[in-house]
């Protein structure tokens, strides 16, 4: 006598954004689809649904994961945070806040995954974690300059068919405390209206 089939379900409970949700799931269901079909957090997209694209990028335990290609099975007792979790109440995260002041997107379709991923990304840069284009420092030299070429290497995961790459960068790069490249430095702006204004007034009198 052939054995028994072994379930295909398991109850599961998933904290996400600081909530604890219990669901009954199927074993082949991925984070992404339970996200979005089942608990309604359809902040997090699907794009590609085969890893490729980063749309649906989310933090698991603050390492970012395509949650297409995991299983909600797998995520059980860990921490998971989608888009909808990075605010604090009405205050945007730092990423949401330069995202926005650099217009750091278009369609917006793919912007939850780049910022979730720009979180990790700044989180693993301060943790001296190298990328493909880190120089070797050495052991005692701290997390390597955040580089526009260190940030579209560490955020080449993330795909942006509007292509708007130049802003992403601008506003990771804003996000992690750096100034974006082609930005003039905070001050200047006043320096400058005033020398302008200066010129003005002696060529007016002359």
């Amino acid at each position: 006598m052939a054995p028994a089939p072994s379930s295909t379900s398991s109850a599961i409970t998933l904290n996400i954004n600081g909530e604890k949700h219990h669901l009954p799931i199927d074993h082949r269901t991925t984070l992404l689809d339970a996200l979005r079909e089942r608990l309604d957090l359809t902040g997090t997209k699907k794009g590609c649904d085969q890893g490729q694209c980063g749309a649906c990028t989310v933090l698991v335990d603050q390492r970012r994961v395509v949650s297409c290609l995991s299983l909600a099975v797998a995520a059980e007792g860990r921490e998971i945070t989608t888009i909808e979790g990075v605010a604090e109440g009405d205050e945007l995260h730092p990423v949401q806040q330069a995202f926005l002041d650099l217009d750091g997107y278009q369609c917006g379709y793919c912007t939850p995954g780049q910022i979730c991923s720009a979180i990790a990304v700044i989180e693993e840069h301060a943790a001296g974690w190298p990328s493909a284009v880190t120089d070797d420092p050495g052991p005692d030299a701290g997390p390597p300059p955040l580089t526009p070429e260190e940030i579209r290497e560490r955020m080449s995961g993330n795909l942006c068919r509007c292509g708007a790459y130049v802003s992403i960068v601008q506003a990771v790069a804003r996000a992690a405390g750096e100034r974006p490249a082609g930005e003039r430095p905070a001050g200047n702006h006043a320096a400058e209206g005033q020398a302008a204004g200066k010129h003005t007034a002696e060529e007016a009198a002359a």
